[in-house]
């Protein structure tokens, strides 16, 4: 068991000396979890293969799940990736540092362990200026998965972490909440046209805007299980963001939603389950039965984004049986949302 250094770190001034002693625990070969944006990230130099591996044995995750690579200067493209298409320049102009990685042939330095043994390569700059200090200080590139077991919901606080990696891991950057709460956008700029092989922060809509043609990969819209042999792309293949709890998404038109919901609710309290209602803003009132958390306003999706990672993980701390969640619209945020829901329920899915 490691001895974990917890660090509260300024999200907006990081304390240099805090982040120079991650860097220096990157730099040695050493796991370090930091505040992206998006979710906690899990990062250790992407260069240096042995220290990868150790991403994979503290997460208990799969070795031919790819892992991004996360930047702070864009010239770092062109040492990671080989053969860049001209977009990519739009791309970074329009979306970096933000929530879009890009699938690009990877360069000869780039280790297979940290491409999952694909000949291509996940990279992005994170809008978090803790995760932008860390990169700097460490001088190299760095590889980084959300920092929680494999499988389970993604961490949005230090506080998720630490339930799942202390004692695995040597280091956390605790910079409270992240602020988008699902993970970035992953586009293959490797095919014409470009696809989106996991959808996230950066919508479909905005990419859309910038490039004209868009395509989006069956499983990142998949209601079930679909075979891929070599993902490109973190969250493609296996089950992820999953509460321990049992979990339904119900999907269709609101006032059908909620009565679906309570008869559910109604058939698992007879049961003897303990019943978490994972509802919205909008019908919060409708349920008088089980454990109520709401999402947030329909109205605001990227609430809904926000709070969704936390509030499953609320469930399992309540010792919840079965969870019920509330599907929502898939335009904007709400596509990335239900690509979490989904697979959080292990595509057990009720349309009404």
């Amino acid at each position: 068991m490691k001895r974990t250094l917890v660090l509260k770190v300024d999200g907006e001034n990081p304390e240099p000396e805090k982040i120079r002693l991650a860097a220096n625990i990157i730099r040695e070969g050493g796991l370090v979890a930091f505040p992206t944006e998006t979710v906690y990230g899990l990062g250790a130099d992407a260069l240096n293969p042995k220290a990868v591996k150790e991403i994979y044995v503290a997460k208990m995750r799969p070795v031919d799940n790819p892992i991004i690579v996360h930047i702070a200067s864009r010239e770092e493209v062109y040492r990671l990736a080989v053969n860049v298409p001209r977009s990519v320049e739009k791309l970074i102009e329009t979306f970096w540092p933000g929530p879009l990685t890009l699938v690009l042939k990877a360069s000869d330095i780039v280790p297979k362990v940290t491409t999952g043994g694909l000949d291509t390569v996940a990279i992005r700059m994170p809008k978090h200026k803790v995760a932008l200090a860390l990169i700097r200080g460490a001088e190299r590139p760095i590889a980084a998965p959300s920092a929680n077991i494999a499988g389970k919901p993604s961490p949005t606080l230090a506080e998720h972490v630490i339930q799942d990696l202390y004692g695995r891991i040597d280091a956390i950057l605790d910079a409270g909440p992240t602020n988008i709460g699902v993970e970035s956008t992953v586009l293959d700029v490797t095919c014409n046209p470009p696809q989106i092989l996991r959808p996230g922060g950066v919508t479909l809509e905005e990419l859309k805007a910038i490039l004209g043609e868009v395509s989006i990969h069956p499983a990142a819209i998949a209601r079930g299980e679909i075979y891929i042999e070599h993902a490109k792309s973190p969250g493609m293949k296996y089950r992820h963001y999953a509460p321990k709890a049992e979990m339904l998404v119900v999907e269709g038109e609101l006032s059908s939603v909620i009565k679906e919901i309570k008869g559910l609710a109604e058939h698992y309290l007879k049961a003897g389950k303990k019943v978490g209602i994972l509802a919205t803003d909008e019908s919060m009132g409708e349920y008088n039965l089980g454990i109520v958390k709401s999402m947030g306003s329909r109205k605001n999706l990227p609430l809904v984004a926000r709070n969704l990672f936390r509030l499953l993980r609320e469930f399992d701390e309540e010792g919840v049986d079965i969870i019920i969640a509330e599907g929502v619209q898939q335009e904007d945020l709400g596509l990335a949302i239900m690509n979490r829901l989904r697979k959080a329920a292990g595509y057990n899915i009720i349309r009404v």
